[in-house]
């Protein structure tokens, strides 16, 4: 591969040519094991879901046909559009004070952010079934305050998967709009307020505008990886409130029905890839670099 540099950039009077390595030399192992990996099991499972348990469509008919399977996929696209949106109204205040926040007080916010990205999932899933519980300390805490009367119903429901995977989600949306939001200058926000801007009108106007790369790129991230979460669904949700990767599991566990569950693949990695495309489509790669 060849890089062309102009001769006015060089202050030369000709071309000059540079010569660079072959990349895609040195791309290659990793290519060959995203290849076997990742793309050929994909592959595999797809196909299956047109010839197991016969050639055709059917599995996607079964799929999209039967009232049980589309409350699953409601609740899936409901719960990850829930904690997307709850999940972008605390972390974009979190992120802007970890910005003008002091550095040492930033530092420790930072490692209370990442001790709770690097503790094990299924403990933290566990605790929130402790806390969120009848007996549990918040339904202790509400009743002492006199905010209810009775134990409020928090697992075994959309509610109590909705709570544990926000928090999950939080440093997925946090990191990225701390990223985007560090890179703002903070003079364009003071010519705002000299221009006669309120506090209200720079957030809106200015620092909402300039962060939106980073919006979009924490919500994405946050929105997929809600649509294909299993552990915490599966334990604050209960079988009455199954989600999308549970439905996948279950099909794939019996071993007998690898047509169905290769169908509920493809719905969820064609839903990812156009809300991909979409986001590209509107902010560009560069710009959801923060670029």
């Amino acid at each position: 591969m060849s890089l062309l540099i102009d001769s006015e950039t060089l202050g030369a009077s000709r071309v000059v040519r540079v010569q660079r390595p072959n990349d895609i030399k040195l791309t290659l192992p990793a290519l060959v094991l995203l290849l076997l990996f990742f793309v050929l099991p994909v592959v595999i499972l797809l196909t299956r879901s047109v010839t197991d348990p016969s050639l055709g469509f059917g599995n996607y008919v079964a799929l999209l046909g039967s009232m049980t399977y589309l409350k699953i996929f409601l609740n899936t696209f409901l719960v990850a559009g829930v904690v997307t949106v709850i999940s972008l109204i605390i972390g974009f205040p979190v992120a802007w004070a970890l910005v003008i926040m002091p550095g040492w007080i930033a530092s420790v916010v930072f490692a209370i952010l990442l001790l709770s990205m690097w503790t094990n999932l299924l403990a933290r899933t566990y605790a929130w079934m402790v806390l969120l519980q009848r007996t549990g300390v918040i339904n202790k805490i509400l009743i002492g305050l006199h905010l209810i009367d009775k134990p409020l119903a928090l697992v075994n429901n959309l509610t109590g998967v909705t709570i544990g995977m926000t928090y999950i989600m939080l440093p997925f949306i946090i990191l990225p709009l701390y990223g985007v939001i560090r890179k703002i200058d903070p003079a364009i926000l003071q010519a705002a307020a000299l221009c006669g801007a309120g506090r209200w009108q720079c957030l809106v106007r200015v620092l909402l505008p300039l962060a939106l790369p980073g919006m979009a790129a924490g919500a994405l991230m946050v929105f997929v990886m809600s649509l294909g979460y299993f552990v915490t669904p599966a334990l604050l949700g209960g079988t009455a409130n199954m989600m999308l990767a549970e439905l996948i599991a279950q099909f794939v566990q019996s071993l007998v029905n690898w047509g169905m569950g290769g169908a509920a693949a493809l719905v969820l990695l064609v839903v990812t890839l156009v809300l991909y495309a979409v986001q590209l489509r509107f902010f560009g790669s560069n710009r959801l670099g923060g670029r």
